[in-house]
């Protein structure tokens, strides 16, 4: 990425119903699960021309993780993560991505609001 490379497009709490987890019921009910994506693009040439055809659509990616989160399951939200991450970093334009997966209803002994699992893969 050119002078541009600190520019960022951030996609929060893409929501999704899946059967991530290494429990029989978790793959049997399923659970919500969230992402927060965070892209690093540059932005130069669509903050000059103003056309959605030189930028990530961000709509595109927020469909793409949605897919994962509810797609095949895996056994750990760290695998997950991953998955979104290359899925992400199979546009040319993107060449960093920070991924973080929610299992707010994960199955543990103690009383908390979220676990969450953050990822930052790049091209370079």
């Amino acid at each position: 990425m050119g002078q541009d490379a600190h520019d960022r497009i951030a996609l929060r709490g893409i929501r999704a119903f899946g059967h991530h987890g290494v429990l029989p019921h978790e793959r049997t009910y399923g659970q919500q699960f969230s992402a927060d994506v965070t892209i690093a693009v540059d932005l130069s040439v669509v903050g000059e021309s103003d056309r959605l055809a030189d930028t990530v659509d961000y709509s595109e990616i927020a469909a793409a993780v949605s897919e994962e989160l509810a797609g095949s399951p895996l056994d750990t939200i760290e695998a997950l993560a991953h998955r979104i991450a290359d899925r992400c970093l199979g546009d040319d334009r993107i060449e960093e991505v920070e991924v973080t997966v929610h299992k707010p209803m994960a199955p543990v002994s103690v009383v908390l609001d979220d676990i969450a699992v953050t990822i930052t893969r790049s091209t370079r």
